[in-house]
């Protein structure tokens, strides 16, 4: 239970206490009234005694009596009704609440932190209101009148004569069968009689007189002289005199301003219990009534017009509301006491000391005395005489019952004399008098004797009584028997079936085992009392048990929540909707946050529903948002109710401030770090073969890989822009920003191009809502030309848009759990810093919606057709959390985070603005095949635009044309059948030769050092006006690996002004192409072993080309024919087809394969230009009868960018020691020997059929031979994964290896050939020798001296070659030592001798070289690839 401001042992003997009763005459009456007080009411704050007193008990021992009470009130000849009592209760309770600023405990229990309020006065106020209220009953007499109070005035015509008449009155209502009520003590009550004095007004001498007469006739211990009003009322206001009186009176009338601080809401809420006020001693009715006393109506008794049946505690409580604002206005000001002075108040105390102790207690000590008596004479007698004692006493007792019956009823009912009932009632007196022990054993005893004759009202009474005193017994030599009050409860409760003294017990029983930490008992006490019957006492014994709970040595926080919520509910109930709240609120703080929802869902509710009612408005809406916001797992219809009930709530609130600041509202959820924002138009759609470029959108997902290759080409571009520096200013482009993008900057946004938010919602609920008006709310501070800044703030475009224009959607409906992006635009008008705050919109769900599947199903969605239920206006605002700072230690150490600022634009001066159409742009290609396509570029902007550049990482996919490329008609459909090549119908008869034309590589883009990467786009002036369009020829070959590929465009441009704050700008496109097989090539070049070609020069080479169609007839292709094969080098040229058969024409069908061979010379001393020109000599061998001109665009192009592509993979450089420089550089020179820079163009025809109609695809792919006998293909080749080896583990050794030539190499340094007869005719018969002779040619084939030895002494040893070549030997010098200079060719003359016909290899001498300057010595063993073979015959 919660802390009381008294302990229970004052507070028992406060709650029973001496009854005296007053009857005063109507003079008196009107004295007392003088100063707005009845006479009782006078008394009261002055009823306590101020010292101890001393009595005698029947043992003749002093008794001391501390803090002493006594209780005087009007008789009143009516008992309450049950009715009025309750309302008056109800009014206790309502009119006490906790204190304003009240400082609540803090308990810390687990992990909650609960503030709890430590009292509850208004349990207390209920609990004495309720003690003080009981009726008097038949079964015991604590509360029945011990004396009675005759007052009359001085100032009477015959005072003596008046105290006859209201001594026979007390008679009359004591005695008079009529009166039932009240309830006397014994018959011979105390009558005291009181004189009243005004001092102000009467003469004294009379009173003085008339107070003589009386102690003759009453005796001085039976009469008292009381003089009040010193002073008259209208002198009052000059000193200030306190007022003791106002605190009891309100309690007992409640006129306290709490119940009326709502005004007239009040009233009209049917479910308020402010009810008429009722004054507990009927002075309102005595003041009308002619009679002395009216004793006919108790003052609870409710008003005749209601009606009785109403309960008070029920559902709806009908307020009396007629005489609250009357009884206001007269309670209001009103000053009791005033006619009375401190000595006034002193003579009252007086009054009361010596009416206590002189006329009171000598009473209770003389009646104690004589029912002692009694009982110890029967206590001699035998128990068979005093049962026979008892039957005589009770001559009226009922009918004996049989035992059953006793136990249903509250037993048998004693008449006022029987013994049993003078036990209980010296029980009594000695327990008013605080002599527990004797109460004690007296209630004891009479328990026994209420058990023995079954009369269980009277037992439950004894009972409960023997607990409290045995309680209260001072040194505690008993513990405290709380079986009996449990006995005591069950029997009132269960067979008397009287609540009221159940409840009683109860509050005491509970107050004692809460004073013992018995807290677990008391809290099941007060819960068994919780009934359907009242809900206020269910509410506050509940309240009480909960903070049983939380008081316990080890608290249960959980109980508390729990029985606070039951409690808050039984107070709703009661219409004490206040305290319903308090304890709602309190009860919240356990479940808050601990995954209970739906427990918090039906606590915020109840918490926002009450609010709403006591018109707390704030406290109702953000409890109903609690509702929305947290993850509810609540049915669609409850969440449809909370969410209507919110936006009802809400409206109301709005209306009572208009014009205030736009609320916050809960839904739907934004996920504020989900937030995009893309500055630019929107892209447009394709236009039949128009297809725009793809640029950026919203509709594109983030990919981190994709965002840096568009980063690093825009990089490359600007660092070729601005001489091969990346500017330290330079920030990559952002047009759509994210939370993955840089969002550090304030982002640049231009004028007149709009800005898109794409706000990412998620409707949390099971219902639909509707969003309408939906638009951005945003802030912008104007920069004008003289750079002053002036702020504009604006929710909506209210008058002229003439900064910003705002677009807002009229509708935008989320569906029950869905998440869904609304993209809002703004558009700005002007210069300056523009910062979108958030959104704002009316919230309001569809009224009548259907759900099926648990998707709402609402047909026509966007129609604009939705009835709204409701709709409020608010805003959500945008407040994105930067990315967490993690560089310095500082930042590593502690949470920090860094601005995210991609609401915050900068709007800066107008750009141009590109647009870029491609037309016939293809989806799919064969590999290598050319395909010409248009671009067009279009300035959709005020601004002219410049520097127009493209880049991309496939350049080899795409070419603008070169320099020198002849203009070609500029609409697309002109050239629909023409070839994408440059041609020249040629004659026939130059068939087999080659012909020549050169070209060079910077007039195609690809000069020495510059980045192929980067292309400028050749636009007419090189500026494009606004409003213009340029349409220019694009040709596409498709990449060499078949798959899909995507190739990523950047367009750079910048404007003709140079902005500040953007330099350029740029427009991103990603084509996506498909290729598919079709001619895989591979080639390989050797040297021709004749020496001359027609100038005498040696170095012709032989090239074979073998052409395979890998094409799987998937694209439909029908067949390949090979138009032309072209060669392009610096030194190097084709000269003719060595095997053309006579069938020109060479096709390939799907899977065949062609070999072609080519003879190759060294170009003319004339035509190769320097080492470091770009110049580069074409030759073209035709197979068909037109010339492609292969040195023009597109063929150079894709030629070059092939060359450049190739040139751009790494090559391995090995590290070069000093000491090992002449090693490498020998090296060098003999790898130089095996190099040849050919490359080999192959130009193809395919014939598709696709749809019955045939088309003629062309394409060309491309050979780079670097080394003589090395194989090269076209495509690059697919690498075999290696067969798995087992691990080895070595330790590396430190020792470099020299660098030696490989042995091609070494085979190339010199060429070596013989020339001899094929066959020989020799006579053996005449001459037994046969004499061959035989050239050898040696050719240096490098640039530096070489010295050669040619050894003949080599002889075949293995069986094999002797089978197949008979044996002949070298004539003269076996070996020969020669020195050759530079590409000198040398002839040696030998001789060989066969001494039998037959064919002989000649392909022995083993040639050794050396270069001059270097000590090491290679074989070449090129003679040993071929055989040389002659063939002898006899003659």
């Amino acid at each position: 239970m919660a802390q009381c401001v008294q302990s229970v042992q004052e507070l028992i003997p406060d709650s029973f206490v001496p009854c005296v009763a007053a009857l005063c005459s109507d003079e008196a009456e009107r004295l007392t009234r003088l100063n707005h007080l009845s006479f009782a009411e006078l008394l009261k704050p002055f009823s306590r005694l101020t010292s101890e007193v001393h009595m005698r008990d029947p043992n003749n021992q002093l008794h001391v009596i501390k803090n002493l009470k006594i209780a005087v009130s009007n008789i009143i000849t009516q008992p309450p009704q049950p009715g009025a009592i309750r309302k008056l209760l109800n009014d206790v309770v309502s009119g006490s609440q906790p204190a304003e600023g009240l400082v609540a405990n803090v308990i810390t229990a687990g992990d909650y932190d609960l503030n709890i309020s430590a009292t509850t006065p208004w349990f207390e106020s209920y609990r004495e209101t309720f003690l003080q209220s009981m009726p008097a009953s038949d079964h015991e007499f604590l509360n029945h009148y011990l004396a009675c109070m005759l007052v009359a005035s001085s100032s009477e015509a015959e005072p003596v004569e008046q105290f006859s008449k209201l001594s026979q009155e007390q008679h009359r209502i004591q005695h008079n069968s009529d009166y039932s009520y009240p309830k006397w003590f014994i018959p011979n009550t105390l009558k005291y009689y009181v004189l009243l004095h005004d001092v102000s007004a009467g003469d004294e001498q009379r009173a003085e007189s008339i107070y003589e007469e009386m102690k003759q006739k009453y005796g001085t211990q039976g009469c008292y002289l009381l003089k009040i009003n010193s002073r008259t009322s209208n002198r009052a206001s000059d000193e200030q005199i306190p007022d003791p009186w106002s605190q009891y009176l309100q309690k007992n009338s409640i006129q306290n301003q709490e119940s009326y601080e709502d005004g007239p809401c009040t009233i009209t809420s049917n479910k308020n219990s402010d009810s008429n006020l009722l004054s507990l001693d009927g002075l309102d009715n005595e003041v009308k009534d002619g009679l002395p006393n009216n004793f006919r109506a108790h003052p609870l008794q409710l008003d005749s017009s209601s009606d009785p049946s109403n309960s008070i505690d029920g559902p709806d409580h009908v307020k009396f509301a007629s005489s609250l604002h009357e009884t206001k206005k007269a309670n209001t000001g009103i000053i009791h006491g005033a006619c009375l002075t401190l000595t006034d108040h002193d003579r009252i105390r007086q009054f009361i000391q010596e009416f206590t102790f002189r006329g009171l207690l000598p009473h209770i000590e003389k009646t104690i005395r004589q029912l002692n008596d009694q009982l110890i004479s029967r206590k001699g007698l035998s128990r068979s005489l005093f049962s026979a004692t008892k039957k005589w006493f009770s001559g009226s007792k009922v009918p004996e019952k049989g035992i059953n019956e006793l136990k249903n009823t509250s037993g048998l009912l004693y008449p006022p004399e029987a013994p049993e009932l003078q036990i209980r009632k010296m029980a009594d007196l000695c327990f008013l008098v605080q002599h527990y022990d004797l109460a004690y054993s007296c209630y004891h005893t009479a328990k026994k004797d209420f058990l023995n004759d079954q009369a269980m009202l009277y037992a439950a009474g004894a009972l409960e009584m023997a607990a409290v005193s045995a309680f209260l017994q001072p040194g505690a030599p008993r513990p405290y028997p709380a079986h009996y009050m449990d006995t005591a409860i069950q029997t009132y409760r269960d067979i008397c079936k009287n609540m009221v003294l159940a409840e009683r017990c109860v509050l005491l029983s509970a107050e004692i085992l809460k004073s013992q930490s018995k807290y677990s008992e008391a809290a099941a006490l007060l819960i068994r009392l919780t009934s359907e019957d009242s809900d206020l006492r269910s509410a506050l014994l509940l309240e009480q048990a909960a903070h049983c709970f939380i008081n316990m040595k080890s608290p249960m926080v959980r109980k508390y929540a729990f029985h606070m919520i039951l409690a808050g509910h039984r107070f709703s109930k009661a219409g004490q909707k206040k305290h319903a709240l308090r304890c709602y609120c309190q009860a919240m703080q356990v479940y808050k946050g601990k995954g209970w929802s739906l427990a918090e869902d039906h606590i915020n509710f109840t918490i926002g529903r009450q609010s709403y009612t006591l018109r707390q408005l704030d406290n109702a809406v953000s409890a109903f948002r609690h509702i929305l916001i947290n993850e509810s797992k609540q049915s669609a219809a409850q969440q449809g109710a909370f969410l209507r009930e919110y936006l009802y709530v809400y409206k109301n609130v709005s209306q009572l401030s208009p014009d205030g600041p736009l609320p916050q509202l809960p839904l739907p959820y934004i996920n504020s770090s989900a937030t995009r924002v893309f500055f630019g138009h929107d892209r447009r759609p394709a236009d039949g073969e128009k297809q725009a470029a793809t640029h950026v959108s919203l509709d594109q997902e983030y990919d981190s890989e994709s965002s840096q290759q568009w980063r690093e080409l825009e990089e490359q571009v600007v660092a070729v822009v601005n001489r091969g520096v990346i500017p330290t200013n330079f920030y990559p482009t952002q047009y759509c920003l994210n939370s993955y993008s840089d969002n550090s900057r304030f982002p640049l946004a231009v004028v007149e191009e709009p800005i898109t938010v794409e706000v990412a919602f998620r409707n949390p609920l099971k219902v639909p809502l509707l969003l309408t008006d939906l638009s951005l709310l945003w802030k912008f501070q104007p920069k004008d030309s003289s750079g002053k800044d002036n702020e504009e703030v604006k929710e909506l475009v209210t008058g002229e848009p003439v900064m910003i224009g705002t677009e807002v959607i009229s509708e935008f409906l989320i569906n029950s759990e869905e998440s869904k992006v609304a993209r809002l635009k703004l558009f700005p008008h002007h210069i300056g810093e523009l910062h979108i705050l958030g959104v704002v919109y009316n919230l309001g769900t569809i009224q009548g919606y259907m759900t099926v599947d648990g998707i709402g199903a609402l047909p026509g969605c966007h129609t604009g057709k939705h009835s709204l239920s409701m709709s409020v206006r608010g805003r959500q605002d945008l407040e994105i959390q930067g990315p967490r700072l993690n560089n310095t230690k500082e930042e590593k150490t502690s949470i920090k985070y860094g601005p995210d600022r991609r609401l915050d634009p900068i709007i800066t001066e107008e750009m141009p603005l590109l647009e870029v159409f491609f037309i016939h742009f293809p989806t799919g290609l064969l590999c290598g095949e050319i395909r010409k396509a248009y671009v067009e570029f279009v300035n959709v902007s005020k601004c002219p635009l410049t520097g127009l550049k493209v880049v991309s990482k496939r350049p080899e996919f795409f070419t603008f044309g070169g320099n020198t490329a002849v203009l070609t008609p500029l609409s697309p459909s002109a050239s629909e059948n023409c070839s994408a090549y440059k041609t020249v119908v040629t004659d026939s008869t130059s068939v087999c030769t080659a012909l020549v034309s050169s070209a060079s590589s910077v007039d195609f883009g690809i000069g020495i050092g510059s980045q192929p990467e980067v292309i400028p786009v050749p636009l007419p002036d090189a500026v494009l006006l606004p409003g213009a369009s340029v349409q220019l020829p694009m040709w596409l070959r498709g990449p060499d690996e078949e798959g899909v590929h995507e190739i990523n465009f950047l367009f750079y441009y910048e404007s003709v002004q140079k902005q500040p704050k953007i330099r350029h700008r740029i427009l991103r496109h990603t084509a996506v192409i498909c290729t598919s097989r079709s001619l895989n090539i591979r080639a390989t070049v050797c040297r021709s072993n004749s020496l001359e070609d027609e100038e005498g020069r040696g170095g012709n080479m032989l090239v074979f080309v073998d052409v395979e169609n890998t094409n799987t007839s998937e694209a439909g292709v029908k067949e390949f024919h090979i138009v032309q094969v072209s060669s392009s080098s610096k030194h190097w040229k084709l000269q003719k087809s060595v095997n053309l058969s006579e069938n020109k024409d060479a096709k390939l069908a799907s899977r065949e394969k062609g070999k072609f061979c080519f003879k190759a010379v060294r170009c003319r001393e004339k035509e190769v230009a320097t080492q470091f020109s770009e110049k580069y000599i074409f030759a073209d061998i035709i197979f068909g009868n037109e010339q492609i001109i292969s040195s023009a665009s597109p063929c150079a192009d894709f030629f070059y960018r092939s060359l450049s592509s190739e040139l751009k993979k790494p090559q391995a450089q090995p590290s070069v020691h000093a000491e090992k420089q002449s090693v490498e550089d020998a090296v060098r020179l003999i790898q130089k020997c095996s190099e040849v820079d050919l490359n080999i163009v192959v130009l193809w025809k395919a014939y598709v059929v696709e749809d019955s109609k045939q088309l003629i695809l062309e394409g060309q792919h491309h050979v780079i031979l670097h080394t003589i006998g090395k194989e090269a293909f076209s495509c690059p080749q697919k690498q075999e994964p290696p067969e798995m080896e087992l691990l080895k583990f070595f330790r590396p050794e430190n020792t470099t290896v020299p660098l030696r030539p490989s042995v091609e190499q070494l085979s190339n340094l010199i060429k070596t050939s013989l020339h001899y007869p094929e066959s020989f005719n020799h006579p053996f018969h005449q001459k037994s020798l046969c004499l061959v002779p035989v050239t050898l040619l040696l050719s240096n084939c490098s640039k530096a001296d070489v010295d050669v030895i040619v050894d003949l002494r080599h002889k075949t040893t293995s069986p094999e070659a002797l089978e197949i070549h008979g044996s002949f030997t070298w004539l003269g010098q076996t070996q020969y030592k020669l020195q050759l200079k530079s590409q000198e060719i040398h002839s040696l003359q030998l001789k060989a001798c066969f001494v039998h016909t037959g064919v002989y290899n000649l392909g022995t001498p083993r040639v050794f070289a050396k270069l001059s300057d270097q000590v090491t010595v290679f074989e070449t063993s090129q003679q040993n690839s071929m055989p040389a073979l002659i063939i002898i015959n006899n003659v």
